[in-house]
């Protein structure tokens, strides 16, 4: 499965914003990874920021 949806999959089931490394903790994907693909989403406008630090899907 790709990365971003992996990401997005996960900030969906979560239900609330979260930190990349809760999501890479809940995903298994490597911290790094995760960061790359939240960067992706957010310039696709899949996901945004609603707090500092934290992502949520939209």
């Amino acid at each position: 499965m790709e990365t971003t949806k992996q990401v997005l999959d996960t900030l969906k089931k979560n239900g609330k914003p979260m930190k990349a490394g809760e999501i890479a903790e809940a995903s298994g994907i490597d911290k790094k990874e995760v960061e790359k693909a939240i960067k992706t989403l957010v310039k696709e406008g899949k996901a945004h920021s609603p707090v500092r630090c934290f992502y949520a899907p939209k």
